[in-house]
């Protein structure tokens, strides 16, 4: 292509040629424009090879590692004996887990205890649907003393399952891995801080063993570092992606002595906002630090009876393990007096390590890019590259892009949803790769093709100006909205703004405006990418839009790049520029194709099959008073297995109170002759026109969970106990305005004391216990190999409820 009328090095203002279209008025115009488009494209595919490489798990160490280090194998033999069964709280399976956790920690020579206590004392986490929540937890807790403490490092896994699963993944992987650490911790020299090992009980069921520990164990009295394993999959990177607040310091420990690290502040952001909780979550509120991590990929068997050993990444479990270890031993020598930095940090991966600023940065750099984009501006307009009202078109024009990516993605959601419903069960698919790429193709090809269509109009400086100037805008709403997350495109868009100021004061017959490009364009890509690849398993496809607005940007940094792949325009006519223009859009023909390609592909290989099955949600539910039975389901538009027992909508409010509110797929169903918890009545007062019962609920069962719910047209509640601990009363709406759900009753039945205001007649009380299992239900028909369990607390749940009037 052509030099500019007035060389850029004279410094004289350029003005545009006439006759030259604006697909000329690039900002860089390379005289071998096919070389420079390979060598870019070249260059961008390394630095994205290097991000992704960067998260990949680590190779697990053999059983035979050295006694200092994390080894997968030993780990996993641990994996194997907790995970060998289903092992929900109270369960006797779950006794022989707590076991074999009591007997490894103990012989490592460790202060070991069980404290067994019902929780939380006081206050509510999250609740249940069904009321305040409780239980009997059991924790095992283990202390490794300290030399000369500053404080405690707690690390902290559950080690129950829920009843659909064995908990392979979900938490085995973090229960192994403490105790693989214990092991390495205690076989080399003392740390100077205590290092406590806390598996809790109960977690999937209301994170009731960690506020039971967190809040009244002796240990936790003034607080210290926790640091929480998790996994919500079975595969991918382990991300640390929650933080308590004021966490800069904390992160400089996570990026100095993690050896993966991978965690994101925009995640930290994201999650604080969801109405998601772990047992971090009772850490946090009784005011300890510290940092959460799981891996979640592989998101399909999560909470299924898919959970098993053999589908755990051993690669994730070494990365989960060789960051516990790294982050205990760098806590257990520094000092903890003062972890709290005053702010938060802004910090994501980059290919070696972790890169981290002071959050209060996160504005000022904002407003930085916005200048940078502006003088951008500025100077295009300058050198004739582009005229102020093509700016401004290309500026609004960019929003195109960014409104129809997401929504096309979501979109070719819902039709392959339509064409598989059993979708809507899943976190993910099972063999998601093809989707998430097709989703990528699609964004590819509504960029190209908007590129295509307003690039000779517009021209393209003007798009690349208008394209980081939205970057810039969303970087500044970020860091006013979402601190931690305005990275994302603060800093692609101020490497953007300042790669096209060197391009466009550099002489353009070199390479160097190509070379500044590129490198503006390589901090996208090592931002935004792994950005993408990690926003598919966290969010899952149901909202790959989001992952797609993502790629947009990627693809708005990179847009003097994706010029390079379009012919030259400047001085064609006629048939040749009927031939340019048709070429211009051949990469969005080329990425339209690959996205239905690669939706069609995954539609063949993603079968529902014996080893991937088809999720479905079933339950039983008995009136012992009545005789009435029915099955109930809460999938919307239930499958084929699933439709044979249920049809239409039904509240099972009133009916079941324990099993919350909302409508649920019913269907008449056989009676059962299963008896019902028993309610005894210990003691009844009045005084003051109160009336105290005093009432023992016996589950006559083998139960998972209790509940009691009053009739609040019968007796309003006062106080409320549950073995001897104070309840939140909390009226809720409904018939039952009152009720509570106790998870791992004991044997012997639960004491509860209900202070009550009657409203004249005996007071009505719902008491429901609940098991798991159907195959010994008349009427049931075993699922085929091809049907599944979705991963839900109420799956294959047996309810059983009675009314008490008293």
């Amino acid at each position: 292509m052509g030099a500019p009328t007035t060389p850029a090095t004279t410094g004289t203002p350029a003005r545009a040629t006439p006759g030259v279209p604006p697909a000329d008025r690039a900002l860089t115009r390379p005289h071998r424009r096919f070389v420079a488009a390979a060598a870019a494209l070249v260059a961008l595919a390394a630095v994205g090879a290097g991000s992704l490489l960067d998260l990949r798990t680590p190779t697990p160490k053999p059983a035979d590692a050295p006694a200092a280090e994390f080894s997968a194998a030993r780990a996993y033999e641990d994996v194997q004996v907790i995970a060998a069964r289903s092992h929900v709280a109270g369960s006797p399976a779950n006794d022989q887990v707590r076991a074999h956790i009591e007997q490894q920690l103990r012989g490592l020579g460790l202060e070991t205890e069980v404290q067994d206590t019902v929780a939380p004392e006081a206050g509510q986490l999250s609740g249940a649907a069904g009321g305040a929540t409780l239980a009997r937890v059991r924790n095992v807790v283990a202390r490794l003393p300290g030399t000369d403490s500053t404080g405690r490092v707690f690390l902290v896994a559950h080690y129950d399952s829920v009843q659909t699963g064995p908990g392979g993944n979900d938490d085995a992987a973090g229960t192994s891995a403490i105790l693989e650490v214990a092991r390495a911790l205690s076989t080399g020299p003392r740390p100077r801080n205590d290092i406590v090992f806390v598996l809790t009980d109960a977690e999937e069921a209301c994170l009731c063993g960690a506020a039971a520990f967190a809040s009244s164990h002796p240990l936790t009295a003034d607080g210290g570092v926790v640091l929480n394993l998790e996994a919500r999959g079975s595969t991918g990177p382990v991300i640390m992606f929650e933080t308590s607040r004021n966490n800069a310091k904390l992160v400089d420990v996570f990026g100095r002595s993690a050896p993966h690290p991978v965690g994101t502040s925009f995640a930290v952001e994201i999650y604080r906002a969801l109405p998601n909780d772990t047992d971090f979550t009772a850490f946090l509120d009784q005011k300890f630090v510290g940092l959460n991590s799981a891996y979640i990929d592989g998101g399909a068997i999560y909470h299924t009876p898919l959970d098993t050993p053999a589908a755990m990444d051993r690669g994730s479990l070494q990365q989960h393990g060789d960051n516990a270890l790294g982050l205990a031993r760098e806590f257990g020598r520094t000092d903890l007096t003062d972890l709290r930095s005053g702010h938060d940090a802004t910090y994501f991966p980059v290919p070696g390590g972790l890169v981290r600023y002071p959050g209060w940065l996160t504005l000022p750099l904002a407003l930085l890019a916005v200048a940078a984009v502006a003088a951008l501006g500025w100077l295009t307009r300058r050198r004739g590259r582009a005229s102020t009202g093509r700016l401004a078109a290309g500026f609004g024009l960019a929003l195109v892009p960014i409104v129809a990516g997401p929504v096309a993605a979501q979109l070719l959601w819902l039709a392959i949803t339509t064409i598989r419903p059993g979708y809507a069960e899943l976190l993910d698919p099972y063999r998601p790769i093809w989707y998430r790429l097709a989703v990528l193709a699609l964004a590819a090809a509504i960029l190209f093709a908007w590129y295509a269509l307003t690039r000779r109009r517009i021209g393209p400086a003007a798009l690349a100006v208008g394209g980081l100037a939205w970057l810039a805008l969303l970087g500044v709403l970020l860091a006013v909205a979402v601190p931690g997350g305005a990275y994302l495109t603060t800093l692609p868009a101020l490497a953007g703004a300042l790669g096209g100021l060197v391009a466009l004061r550099t002489r353009q017959t070199g390479p160097w405006p190509v070379v500044a490009v590129t490198a503006a364009a390589a901090v996208g890509v090592i931002i935004l990418l792994p950005t993408v690849v990690l926003l598919f398993p966290a969010l899952g496809m149901a909202m790959g839009g989001v992952a797609a607005l993502v790629a947009v940007l990627l693809g708005l940094t990179a847009l003097p790049v994706v010029d390079l792949l379009h012919p030259q325009a400047g001085g064609q006519r006629g048939l040749r520029a009927l031939r340019a223009r048709r070429l211009g859009v051949l990469p969005a023909a080329a990425a339209a194709v690959a996205a239905v390609v690669l939706a069609g592909v995954g539609l063949g290989v993603d079968r529902f099959d014996a080893a991937h099955p088809a999720p479905t949600h079933l339950m039983y539910a008995l009136d012992a008073g009545t005789g009435q039975a029915r099955w109930l389901s809460h999938e919307t538009d239930p499958q084929a297995w699933t439709d044979g027992y249920v049809d239409g909508l039904t509240d099972v409010g009133d009916d079941f109170p324990g099993l919350g509110d909302g409508e649920l797929r019913s269907g008449p169903a056989q009676s059962a002759n299963l008896p019902a918890p028993k309610l005894d009545v210990l003691g009844d007062t009045s005084a003051g026109g109160e009336r105290t019962l005093r009432l023992r609920l016996t589950p006559q069962r083998a139960a998972r969970l209790a509940t009691l719910h009053v009739d609040t047209s019968t007796a309003t509640v006062l106080r409320a106990e549950v073995a001897g601990r104070s309840v939140p009363v909390e009226p809720r709406e409904g018939k039952w305005g009152f009720g509570l759900v106790f998870h791992a009753p004991p044997t012997e039945g639960i004491e509860v004391a209900l202070t009550l205001r009657p409203t004249g007649g005996p007071v009505a009380l719902r008491a429901m216990d609940a098991s798991d299992g159907l195959d010994a239900l008349p009427g049931f028909r075993p699922r085929p190999p091809a049907v599944g369990v979705v991963g839900s607390h109420s799956s294959e749940m047996l309810a059983v409820a009675r009314t008490y009037p008293i």
